[in-house]
């Protein structure tokens, strides 16, 4: 069973930036940061490959940046210039899997 625990939210004012991170009990491979705010689906936020390539939801781009650290295994959400409209629970998830951190609560306030 593959674990993946986030880490790095809190509460920040607008404008403000937080770093996510993700760290996997197993190599990682694509991986993948999500959201979900209260009454809304989890949406993609940002994806990275093995490969290092990169896309984001074009809310995101430009305040964004997911890169990754293979030797820690881990997985990071930078987070810069963050509005009100972030405000969610940010999970990570490995591409073609099942598996699911818990998630981190992010609270943007305006």
């Amino acid at each position: 069973q593959v674990q993946l625990v986030e880490s790095g939210g809190g509460l920040v004012q607008a404008g403000g930036s937080l770093r996510l991170s993700c760290a996997v009990s197993a190599s990682i491979r694509s991986m993948g940061w999500y959201r979900q705010a209260p009454g809304n689906e989890r949406e993609l936020v940002a994806r990275i490959t093995s490969g290092g390539r990169t896309n984001y939801a074009d809310s995101v781009k430009g305040r964004f940046t997911i890169s990754r650290d293979n030797a820690k295994n881990t997985v990071y959400l930078q987070m810069n210039s963050l509005e009100p409209e972030d405000t969610a629970v940010y999970y990570c998830h490995i591409d073609g899997s099942n598996f699911w951190g818990q998630g981190t609560q992010v609270t943007v306030s305006s």
